[in-house]
């Protein structure tokens, strides 16, 4: 399990930064939704992207944290 742990590290910082990069274009898509931007979309259907992004950013978030918790947890074992 020890080697590992890198591994898991790095995932765990690829994966934070992946639901980061959903939840901003959630925004952006809600806001260019909303605004018009896009003029096939009723404006409504803005919220309902912003919802599915937000699901997505706390999806990808957990995963990351529990990966952060079994180092944690792989390292006080090893100790």
């Amino acid at each position: 399990m020890r080697e590992k742990i890198g591994f898991l590290k790095v995932s765990s910082a690829v994966v934070k930064v992946a639901a980061w990069i959903f939840l901003f274009l959630g925004i952006f898509g809600c806001i260019a939704i909303l605004t018009g931007m896009v003029p096939m979309e009723p404006r409504w259907f803005g919220i309902v992207i912003l919802a599915i992004y937000i699901f997505f950013f706390y999806f990808f978030y957990f995963i990351a944290k529990m990966a952060d918790v079994v180092i944690k947890i792989a390292s006080e074992y090893k100790k």
